[in-house]
Formats: C-alpha cells, structure tokens, sequence
C-alpha cells in the first residue's frame, strides 16, 4: 500500500540515523541483509520494524507527538513508540528497550500481528517496512525523551476515533493504516479471555 504523507524537512537526529543499521527483509519476514538506515529510507527498501502500542488501566491509547526534527513525520500524534530492531533483536525486545529510550517507561511488549507499508514522503525518504505491531499495558507516566518526543496523551477510544477521521493528517501513515486492526485484535483477544 503506497500512501502520500506531508513530512517535515529533516534535521537534527538525521545525522544520528546515519549510523544506524536496519535488517533487511523479504515480505515472509526473513532476513536478506543490512542497510544504514537513512540508504534505506532513501531507496525504499524493505526492512523490519516495530509499532508499540501501550493502554493504561482505564483502556486509553498512550500516544506520542514525535519531535518536530524527526526525519520524517515530524510533529506527528503516533502510537507509543516505533523504531528498528538490531540484527539479532526480536520486535518485541526492541520494542521494549525502545519504550524506554524514548518515554522512560518499562513495559513487557506483546507480539500482536504484522503488517508491510510502503509511504513515500515529500522529502523524497520512502518508508517501506514490515511493521510488527507490539501491544502492553502500563499507569505508569512517561518522562519523555526531548529529542524524540514533543508531547504525550492519553486518549480514550472514542475521541481518537474522532480525530483519525477529522484530522488524519495530525497522525503518522503507519498509526492510520494498523489502528483499526490494533483496535479490532484486542476486541477478539477480549472476547476470548
């Protein structure tokens, strides 16, 4: 699925991705190498990911606004975090240690399901991934990292329903294309506890 997305120019944490590795992957989910992470975002390579999603006690999404520096998507209302796995590193251990790294939380992440989307963004940066969507559960408050992270909400089910389809350009490609299937296996995995 390939969809149009604003996104601000890239900046401060581009030089810090340059570095950065991703694992390469076909669309079974195995691996077929390495790339840096901004070649890959650059050629619009296949690569593997994660979206964790975290609700407090009273059912609300935990969402952060990315840092408006980010490389892409600046400024953007997303899911807890997202990022990469390193080679070796399974989605829901990345996923864990990268709630951590961006909001100062600890909480066990749940495989849930996957996903592959392909965005092009106005910067020319394509994101193609294989997105492992992580689910956990967490009251505790989040001390956000600045350079990650502008701001952080709870939100209950009914009024994110309402800005997705008011304003679904406040909110990142990949948080609008898994949020109903987010919402929809955790209605069956309560139906089925």
């Amino acid at each position: 699925m390939t969809i149009s997305n604003e996104s601000r120019s890239y900046t401060g944490d581009a030089m810090h991705a340059l570095n950065e590795m991703v694992v390469l992957v076909n669309p079974q989910d195995q691996e077929v190498g390495m790339m840096e992470k901004m070649e890959a975002h650059r050629k619009g390579a296949l690569h593997r990911a994660f979206s964790f999603f975290i609700f407090n006690s009273n059912g609300e999404w935990l969402l952060q606004q990315r840092a408006h520096d980010k490389y892409h998507s600046g400024g953007l209302w997303t899911n807890a975090c997202c990022s990469h796995p390193r080679k070796g590193e399974s989605a829901a251990t990345a996923a864990t240690r990268r709630l951590q790294e961006e909001l100062g939380l600890y909480c066990q992440a749940k495989p849930l399901f996957h996903f592959i989307y392909r965005s092009e963004f106005s910067n020319a940066l394509i994101e193609h991934e294989l997105d492992h969507v992580c689910v956990g559960y967490s009251d505790q408050l989040p001390e956000p990292n600045p350079e990650e992270v502008s701001s952080y909400r709870y939100i209950s089910t009914e009024a994110l329903e309402f800005e997705l389809s008011a304003y679904p350009e406040n909110f990142t490609v990949w948080f609008r294309i898994c949020y109903e299937q987010v919402k929809d296996k955790l209605a069956a995995l309560k139906q089925t506890a």
